[in-house]
């Protein structure tokens, strides 16, 4: 399979920067269009289809190819992957519910393949305008599909308005559901790892207080006391107006064990509500669950990922002929240049082709671990046509 990235401001640029890459024969079939909700979706769409290419895409908070890295911009991987070995599959939740939409794709990929893998994108925000439930979907997947069916992917973008997100294909779209990129992994051998890199910082603390996602106390004192003073922000206590999600989250993420697992899971306060005294998680906490703070970010992050891809690598067979990154929208304001030492890095270690996008939540399997949603982590795939 040859794989090509193109990347543009306007759908102009787009335009112009897709007909050279086709100016040596190139002819693909398909891609992978990651794009800001600034952008005019529908004339994109209109470019790729004029040239009978199969569109898989996702709105989101920046978008980046090798050697380019924007936000409110178009980042798109064309490949030529024959059509037999893949297949595009999109999936409204309307009033069916995570769970029979899970249902419906998996049905849909092992009816086409009798191995199927998947790259999947969900919407990231429901029409409620609520983080959509990651954890649900990739459960219910998991399930659907079986527990030794790999997918990766992430929960589209816009540009952190946290307003509305979109995926779509050649003609349809939604703002509340799931596109899927069905591939058979016969033909298409597929590695991958979600990996976050964060360091737990001093001893472990318990959740003494929880309703869901609202974290009342921790080791039975005030959550938010215990992590703006912990945090050294403790003066911010009482005041409304100071940004939890920017000032502290990315950062300084909470890390917690899988149940009954050494596999880690980072977990981020979204806010404070102040009516409550509690911080508000992005994911669910359970009253006795142990969890640490994190330490600051720092380089060793980026090598980590680095040297766990090119573990992975050793097992397979050479370079990759195109990967995709998913990672997490906080991942760039906590790391700043090193998000873009760490996409490309990896591009570098698979010699491939990449496009990837800044996520609302990624979906994927860390290293010895199963098929989970994360948060703050940076999840890659490598596709090689066998």
């Amino acid at each position: 399979m040859k794989a090509k990235s193109i990347f543009g401001k306007t759908p102009e640029e787009v335009q112009n920067a897709l007909e050279a890459s086709l100016a040596d024969g190139f002819n693909p079939t398909i891609a992978v269009v990651f794009i800001s909700v600034k952008q005019d979706r529908k004339a994109v769409c209109e470019i790729l289809s004029h040239q009978d290419i199969d569109i898989f895409g996702a709105t989101s908070c920046g978008e980046f190819v090798n050697g380019h890295q924007s936000t409110g911009e178009i980042a798109i991987l064309l490949m030529d992957l024959v059509k037999e070995a893949y297949s595009i599959v999109l999936e409204e939740i309307g009033t069916l519910g995570i769970k029979e939409v899970a249902k419906k794709v998996a049905n849909s990929a092992l009816t086409q393949f009798q191995n199927p893998s998947m790259i999947v994108c969900s919407t990231g925000v429901t029409p409620a305008k609520e983080l959509f439930e990651g954890a649900s979907l990739v459960d219910e997947l998991s399930e659907a599909l079986g527990r030794d069916k790999i997918f990766f992917g992430g929960m589209a973008g816009d540009d952190f308005t946290i307003n509305e997100t979109t995926v779509f294909t050649q003609t349809r779209e939604t703002n509340h559901g799931l596109v899927a990129l069905v591939l058979d992994s016969d033909r298409v051998a597929f590695s991958g790892m979600a990996i976050t890199g964060w360091k737990k910082l001093g001893i472990s603390r318990v959740v003494t207080q929880c309703k869901g996602k609202i974290l009342y106390s921790i080791d039975n004192k005030p959550a938010v006391d215990m992590y703006l003073k912990y945090l050294g922000k403790g003066e911010k206590t009482g005041e409304k107006d100071f940004d939890v999600l920017n000032e502290l989250s990315f950062e300084f993420p909470f890390i917690t064990n899988r149940e009954n697992s050494d596999e880690i899971l980072i977990k981020s306060p979204m806010g404070i509500d102040f009516e409550e005294n509690a911080l508000v998680m992005d994911m669910e906490m359970k009253e006795g669950e142990t969890f640490w703070f994190s330490e600051p970010p720092s380089f060793d992050i980026v090598e980590e990922i680095i040297n766990e891809a090119k573990d992975v690598k050793t097992t397979a067979d050479g370079d990759a002929d195109a990967l995709l990154i998913f990672s997490c929208a906080g991942r760039e304001p906590a790391l700043g240049p090193l998000v873009t030492m760490e996409n490309e890095g990896l591009a570098e270690v698979w010699n491939s082709p990449m496009a990837g996008f800044f996520t609302y939540g990624e979906f994927g399997r860390a290293k010895n671990g199963q098929q989970h949603v994360h948060s703050t982590a940076c999840c890659w795939v490598a596709l090689k046509e066998k």
